[in-house]
């Protein structure tokens, strides 16, 4: 009864069928966006940093009177026992120090990392794009011996220098002397980001060591299986280590995912509010006339021994039917047009602050989906309870006496 009663007057039930799935499919793809873009940071923060960075107990603090004063003092053998554990990929050891970068004519600050040349750029992946020349990983390949560096394509303007070029590396030792090291431009990279590419600096492990004469690195860096067993691995080997490491999480480091993430929350939030608004008043206008045009219908069901109860649950059930296929048909829309941005190969422009754009992609959640699709359904549901309240509790005289 209550599908046949939805479907009496169909121009309006399809109208508010229309505006459920167009605020239902707006809502769905905001939140589809946002989701993407919460995973695409993740993935590059954790990418960047390591799902864990192990340190000595003070790095994080930032206050060093000399180089490496908090380093991790035989990182060999801590990488060893990391990687003895089944839910770690890989262990890779960074050396953070910084400098003077000159070609003879000109010099830069730099902030330089000491890498695995063999690793460091796989677990890079997409997030850090070779512009010239080769990697440092192949140079290794190749077995040349001159010491290497890959510089950002920002300080490679600057500095007006190609692959092959020789620049000079000028930084303090741990030992609070100066120190200098020449190399060989292997690669230019980008992080798309302009500002660190005015600055970035990567060299080998060994490279970076001798430049700083020093044995320790500054953090190690551990990449697991699976970015979900991050906290969990991070609390075992805090009671395992205890205070001689500082164990933190991709997420402890990752503060631009947070303020994006915050701000998207209430971006978002704030969409999806005035989407169910929208469709909380759609269902209940077309409600509140069919309320109307049936009161005397209603009478004669009251007349007949139908409880108010009865009568309610009716318009309850059609009102959950229109918001329901609204919601459904919302659905199948934005799945549509995610599907349709995923093969389209939409770009965004680049954001502030960045050199590189990124592709529209909306990620398809079937949580979300679900979710979206109750609450669209209980909205209306309520909706119509309330609406049809008061005429199921008229008198049954006024009722059919309605005009």
């Amino acid at each position: 009864m209550a599908l046949k009663n939805a479907m009496r007057n169909r121009r309006r039930s399809l109208v508010t069928l229309a505006i459920t799935a167009t605020g239902t499919a707006a809502a769905l793809l905001g939140g589809g966006f946002a989701l993407y873009t919460y995973q695409s940071l993740a993935q590059a923060s954790a990418r960047d940093t390591g799902h864990l960075v192990i340190a000595a107990p003070g790095h994080f603090d930032g206050i060093d009177n000399l180089p490496l004063e908090h380093g991790l003092e035989q990182p060999e053998s801590l990488a060893q026992q990391l990687l003895a554990r089944p839910d770690v990929k890989r262990v890779l050891p960074r050396l953070q120090f910084s400098g003077l970068i000159s070609n003879g004519d000109k010099s830069e600050i730099f902030l330089g990392t000491g890498v695995d040349a063999t690793q460091e750029f796989v677990v890079k992946g997409p997030f850090m794009k070779r512009e010239a020349g080769e990697l440092l990983d192949a140079q290794e390949a190749n077995g040349k011996t001159a010491p290497g560096i890959v510089i950002g394509k920002g300080l490679a303007k600057i500095l007006n220098v190609q692959p092959g070029s020789a620049l000079t590396l000028m930084s303090t030792t741990v030992n609070g002397a100066l120190n200098a090291a020449d190399v060989t431009v292997t690669g230019i990279v980008s992080t798309g980001i302009a500002d660190i590419d005015k600055r970035l600096a990567m060299v080998d492990l060994s490279t970076a060591q001798t430049l700083l004469q020093t044995k320790k690195v500054s953090t190690l860096s551990v990449y697991l299986n699976d970015l979900e067993l991050a906290d969990g691995t991070a609390a075992q080997l805090r009671a395992q280590h205890g205070a001689s490491l500082d164990v933190r999480t991709w997420l402890d480091q990752a503060m631009f995912y947070k303020s994006v993430k915050s701000l998207y929350d209430r971006i978002f939030g704030f969409l999806g509010l005035i989407v169910l608004v929208i469709v909380l008043f759609s269902v209940t206008n077309t409600l509140a006339m069919a309320v109307m045009e049936r009161t005397r219908e209603i009478g004669t069901l009251r007349a007949m021994g139908a409880t108010p109860g009865e009568v309610m649950r009716v318009f309850t059930l059609e009102g959950m039917a229109l918001g329901t296929g609204g919601a459904v048909t919302g659905m199948a829309l934005a799945g549509g047009i995610a599907l349709f941005l995923l093969v389209a190969g939409v770009q965004m422009p680049p954001p502030p602050g960045r050199t590189d754009g990124y592709p529209l992609a909306v990620a398809v959640s079937a949580p979300m989906y679900a979710g979206a699709v109750v609450i669209v359904a209980l909205l209306s549901a309520c909706a119509s309870w309330f609406i049809s309240r008061r005429a199921a509790h008229q008198s049954v005289v006024e009722a059919l006496s309605h005009v």
